[in-house]
Parts: structure tokens; sequence; C-alpha cells
């Protein structure tokens, strides 16, 4: 166990920051299910493409907050597009 204040503060620090990290992360998977199951549920398009553009935005959030890797969503992002183009068929 830390035995200085400095060391002390800083394991209060990073519980902080993992309390906030968990929330962002689970923001984001929050809107990935929103848009799969619009998909699922075969919505309109309109609702579809809102669900798709709220659940980018949330994901290049979490890369400027450092939360997930700029790769990983980009992964992310382009995998749910194929998604979306085959359920507007946008992509025939």
């Amino acid at each position: 166990m830390a035995s200085h204040e400095s060391a002390k503060k800083s394991i209060r620090k990073s519980e902080r920051q993992r309390a906030v990290n968990i929330s962002r992360l689970s923001r984001i998977r929050t809107f990935i299910k929103k848009l799969e199951t619009a998909i699922a549920e075969k919505a309109t398009k309109e609702n579809i493409m809102k669900a798709f553009s709220e659940m980018q935005k949330e994901i290049m959030r979490g890369v400027a907050k450092r939360v997930i890797h700029k790769n990983a969503a980009s992964r992310k992002i382009s995998r749910m597009c194929a998604k979306v183009k085959l359920a507007t068929g946008e992509n025939k």
C-alpha cells in the first residue's frame, strides 16, 4: 500500500478517472446498441441515420477524451456503416 501522501493522492485520482472512463465507455456501447436495435427493428431510414450519427459522434468524443483508440473507433464506425448501408438499401 502507498505510504506517501503523493502516492495516496495519485491512487485517488486514478480511481476517479477510471470511473469516468468506464462511464464514457458505457455511453459508447449504449449508442452502438441503439443503432443495432434500430437496424434489427427495421426502423425508418431517417431513424437509422440519426442513430448512426449519434453513435459516430459519441465514439469520436471517446477518441477525443482518449478512452478509445483512434483506429479502434474508425474500425467500429466502418463496420456499423456497412450494416447501415445494408439495412437502408444503399449498397445496391
